[in-house]
Order: structure tokens, then C-alpha cells, then sequence
């Protein structure tokens, strides 16, 4: 299975107990709940995932950063409970062109489960070409589901600090070069990390879906990916998984750095580089 499904091959699969599609939309405003917009309306069939609750760690304190990778019993709980098993094909989707719902592709990828895709232009795309939608909250058969990380899909801090030859920042350019820091303690970016933003791997139509994979792998290679596989960050290690996916559209592969700036600006022992060098 490719990493991205189209809306017209899943609107030929609803009702397939073999898929399950997954809902995860989540904001950052607090007076918003992506729970909130489920109920309102989603892809008939859908379960509910929270980012926060359910594709996280809980947060112990700022020196884990704001979205802690969560543990392989929580993955396990998490999925299990939703009705994914060893054999179910799961498409994520959300409201913001993949940009949260890649989390989930790749908790589940670096757990073990490589039957996952993110719905190509997300939950726009699904409405703004009429597609069905339901408010009825589907209630699947709980599946065994049992994680193993692959710990080489994962890196920390201390990797991080010891150096790496590749450290890719995928947050706008303005939070990368310092000149805005709405959320973390410290302005900035990790220093010698290059800002590859996550939203440049998006067309720019009106619903902005992945680029082909050839400009996908020519905007990767021309920041050295090939040469040497990437370490991906964000601010919460969220974002930072669309540009993992774009790197496997694009036939190249990358890993990430949960903890992200979150977890590196909390600790005044580390550097910060500002700028857009």
C-alpha cells in the first residue's frame, strides 16, 4: 500500500471491514476540539483518535517536550480499542492536508504496522467533492494489536546533541529562523538543522494535496537526503511526520526526533541558532 490514498479509492472502500479510516483532526487553539468536529460530521465509517490522548505520551513537564512519544502499551491499548489488527489497512485523515494525521502513519509504522496511508487532501477535499458523511459513531470489533518499536525509527535528544550529519527543522520559516515563537520557551532552531517546511510538500490547489514524487525527491535531494538519511523535528514532533511521509512518497526514507523543540528549547544547557542561513 502507497503511503497516500485518494479520495476516490476510499469512497470505493467504505463499508470494507478490512480498512479502517481514522479521524485526527486536532488544533492547537484550545477552544476548538477535533472531538467536537468528528461529532459534527465525519467519513462515514470513521473512529476517532486524539492526538493528545491517544497518539502521545502523557505530558510529565516541558523537559519531554509537548507531545511525548507514547509507549508501546499505549500504542497497543490505543489501537486495539479502534479495531486495527495485524491485517487492517488504516487511512488516517484530518482537516489540515495531513499535517497532524502523519503522526499517526508514523506511530504506526515505526510500531510495526506498514498498512497505513493518509487520505490525499484530507477531510476539504472529501467535502468540497461531496462526498458522504455521517455523524453516527461507528463502534468496531476490538482487534489484538501488539507494538514493537523499531528503535531505529526514533531518535533522542542525546542523539541530537551528540551531532548528526542531517537534522531537518519542517516548521515555518519564521519559527526556524527565531523571528517568532508563539508556543516554545526559546526562539530558534537546532543548530546546524536545515528548515525544509512541511506545507512546501503540498500543491498549492484549492485542496492542496502531496506533490508529485519526483519534485518531492529533487526538493529532498537538494538538502542532501540521499547522501545521508534525514532526523525530522518540529515543534512537537507532529508536523515533523508530513515530512516523513513526503520523504517516503518520494522514495527516500528519514527518521524522527520525537521530542522535537519542544523538548530542546526547555533545556537551557543546549544551543539555539537563530536565522535563516
Amino acid at each position: 500500500m502507497d503511503a497516500l490514498v485518494s479520495t476516490e479509492w476510499l469512497s470505493g472502500r467504505l463499508g470494507d471491514e478490512g480498512v479502517r479510516i481514522v479521524d485526527v483532526r486536532w488544533y492547537l487553539d484550545k477552544s476548538r476540539r477535533g472531538q467536537d468536529a468528528f461529532a459534527a460530521g465525519h467519513v462515514p465509517g470513521a473512529v476517532f483518535l486524539d492526538l493528545d490522548r491517544d497518539l502521545s505520551a502523557p505530558v510529565s513537564g516541558p523537559e519531554r517536550g509537548r507531545h511525548p512519544w507514547p509507549s508501546e502499551e499505549l500504542v497497543s491499548r490505543v489501537m486495539g480499542k479502534a479495531g486495527i489488527g495485524p491485517g487492517t489497512q488504516v487511512v488516517a485523515y484530518d482537516d489540515q492536508a495531513g499535517a497532524i494525521a502523519a503522526r499517526l502513519w508514523y506511530v504506526l509504522r515505526a510500531h510495526g504496522h506498514d498498512a497505513v496511508a493518509l487520505l490525499d487532501g484530507g477531510w476539504a477535499k472529501w467535502v468540497g467533492e461531496g462526498r458522504p458523511v455521517e455523524t453516527a459513531v461507528a463502534e468496531p470489533k476490538p482487534a489484538t494489536f501488539v507494538a514493537r518499536l523499531r528503535p531505529e525509527r526514533i531518535v533522542t535528544k542525546a542523539d541530537v546533541a551528540a551531532g548528526l550529519p542531517l537534522v531537518i527543522d519542517a516548521r515555518a520559516t519564521p519559527r526556524y529562523a527565531g523571528e517568532s515563537e508563539p508556543i516554545d520557551s526559546r526562539a530558534g532552531h537546532i543548530p546546524g538543522a536545515t528548515n525544509a517546511p512541511y506545507a512546501l510538500n503540498l500543491t498549492t490547489d484549492a485542496f492542496p494535496v502531496f506533490r508529485p514524487p519526483a519534485e518531492l525527491r529533487a526538493r529532498y535531494e537538494a538538502l542532501g537526503v540521499g547522501r545521508e538519511e534525514p532526523v525530522v523535528y518540529c515543534g512537537s514532533g507532529v508536523t515533523a511526520c508530513h515530512d516523513l511521509v513526503a520523504l517516503h512518497v518520494a522514495g527516500l526514507s528519514g527518521r524522527l526526533y520525537p521530542g522535537s523543540w519542544s523538548e530542546w528549547s526547555a533545556d537551557p544547557a543546549l544551543p539555539v541558532e537563530t536565522g535563516n542561513g
